[in-house]
């Protein structure tokens, strides 16, 4: 991509707190991983908020309440009230509320956050097929087991209406990577042979409810290609994809066009710098003091201009440029139709953020 277009990774003259009003955070693998912080993400969005980026947190898991969440974040010292939150559990009740007259009996797969967002839209949970629902609505809550799967089952092959918060396929948890709640909607679509309406990302609803409490230009900040990147550009909004949760580098130079984002960070800290662009001359793709160019079917990085990268001992900041003009090099190559590997003295860059800084705050 050439200088001053509005391709993917772009750079900016000044830091993107001050370029966009609200910040539209997603929380697994962004802010949190589970119940611990990830690195670093409490004092950046304290300065964020303090140069003017107004955050709010938009998350697919289901698992808790806004007041819950606020709680969450609060003990990691990290100011927020309800309003601020928006959940998929909250989403999905708003659309079941649409859907159904007040009172009605809505069969429930997920934990109590999703019971409290149905009963604060005027509907009634139920937990079986028993208690004659007209509709299911499915969130993730790690005590999800097969007796709600199969009552979902039943209800669904019946012809129900179903809404399932998200369809996330990973969710970023304290020890790694566990399956989302889109593995439980699998299950329940496989059995039926239905399709959900999806509340969360990337689909529009939970969107239009970030956008009605936002001011100001927004940027969405995610981990994710498939659900904050692509429900960004899909929704009209810009992105910037952190890779401290579920994207790895191999991933992001698989994504197509529709799921690159439009920052890359290495974490929220990110958000409190400018960046030089990506620039591109005779085939080469420079930033900083890297440079990516493509060769016999091949992409290598150097440092300097000639020097092979460090794997370790680099900055944050600095790797992420690298991965930058990788990506770019492998994107223009096979965007156009031709084979694009990683060179062997390049692929550290794989595996980062693996070696960069994960010391605490």
């Amino acid at each position: 991509m050439h200088p001053g277009d509005d391709g993917p990774l772009r750079g900016s003259d000044r830091p993107l707190v001050n370029r966009y009003g609200t910040g539209i955070f997603d929380l697994d693998g962004v802010v949190y991983r589970g119940v611990r912080p990830v690195p670093h993400a409490a004092t950046a969005l304290a300065e964020a908020a303090r140069s003017g980026m107004r955050p709010l947190f938009l998350t697919n898991n289901s698992s808790r309440t806004p007041d819950e969440v606020a709680a969450v974040l609060a003990g990691m010292g990290i100011a927020a009230d309800e309003k601020q939150v928006v959940t998929s559990a909250e989403t999905a009740a708003g659309m079941a509320a649409e859907r159904l007259p007040p009172g009605a009996r809505v069969l429930v797969v997920g934990g109590p956050a999703v019971e409290t967002a149905l009963r604060r839209r005027g509907l009634t949970p139920v937990r079986s097929l028993d208690d004659e629902p007209v509709a299911v609505v499915q969130g993730f809550a790690p005590e999800v087991d097969w007796q709600q799967l199969a009552e979902a089952g039943f209800a669904v092959a019946r012809g129900m209406p179903w809404i399932a918060s998200d369809v996330d396929l990973r969710i970023a948890r304290e020890r790694g990577i566990a399956p989302g709640n889109g593995t439980l909607v699998d299950a329940i679509r496989m059995a039926t042979g239905r399709e959900p309406l999806v509340a969360g990302k990337p689909e529009p609803p939970i969107f239009a409810e970030a956008a009605r409490r936002s001011s100001g230009g927004c940027l969405v900040i995610g981990d994710g290609l498939d659900t904050d990147v692509r429900g960004a550009r899909r929704n009209g909004f810009d992105s910037a994809l952190v890779l401290t949760g579920v994207t790895t580098v191999d991933a992001l130079l698989e994504a197509p066009p529709e799921a690159r984002p439009t920052y890359l960070l290495a974490d929220l800290r990110g958000l409190l710098s400018s960046r030089p662009e990506v620039r591109r001359e005779s085939g080469r793709f420079t930033c900083g003091r890297w440079t990516a160019r493509w060769d016999a079917g091949e992409v290598s990085v150097l440092n300097g201009g000639g020097a092979p990268p460090a794997a370790t001992g680099e900055r944050p900041a600095d790797v992420v440029d690298a991965v930058r003009v990788l990506c770019h090099a492998v994107w223009a190559a096979r965007d156009t139709g031709r084979a694009a590997q990683v060179e062997r003295g390049t692929r550290w860059l794989l595996e980062w953020p693996g070696a960069a800084d994960e010391g605490s705050e």
